[in-house]
């Protein structure tokens, strides 16, 4: 088995393990391809971002994803984030170009928790004055 470089990405409760061979550009996550996993419309180009950032073609690497938790925004950005970081590590080049697009950061917003007396995090019950 050829060498991998391989990064985590999360984001709310989604954790992606994702690994970056080189190769002749599948992209498998859960061991379907890309566009039958994330089926709606912007996902795969927005994955495919961190890529094209870098400059390089998408063909150029095959890429395999175990994604887990959270819904699908949540996953995308995950798998994101993770190729981002995998990319870094296999060239450190490449990182200004990947900071510019922000697909660096991690995004830290989660889901607030509910805080008793109220209906949700900050929703508060209504008023009645009787």
């Amino acid at each position: 088995m050829t060498q991998y470089i391989e990064a985590v990405g999360r984001r709310k409760e989604s954790t992606a393990r994702v690994r970056v061979y080189p190769g002749s550009g599948t992209f498998t996550v859960n061991d379907k391809p890309l566009t039958d996993y994330f089926p709606r419309t912007g996902d795969a180009p927005a994955i495919l971002n961190a890529i094209e950032a870098t400059g390089q073609s998408a063909s150029a690497f095959d890429v395999t994803v175990k994604v887990q938790g959270g819904g699908v925004s949540g996953q995308r950005d995950a798998v994101k984030l993770g190729l981002a970081r995998a990319l870094v590590s296999a060239d450190e080049s490449v990182r200004p170009a990947l900071r510019a697009e922000g697909l660096l950061t991690r995004d830290a917003r989660v889901k607030e928790r509910k805080k008793p007396g109220l209906k949700r995090a900050r929703k508060a019950p209504t008023y009645t004055k009787r």
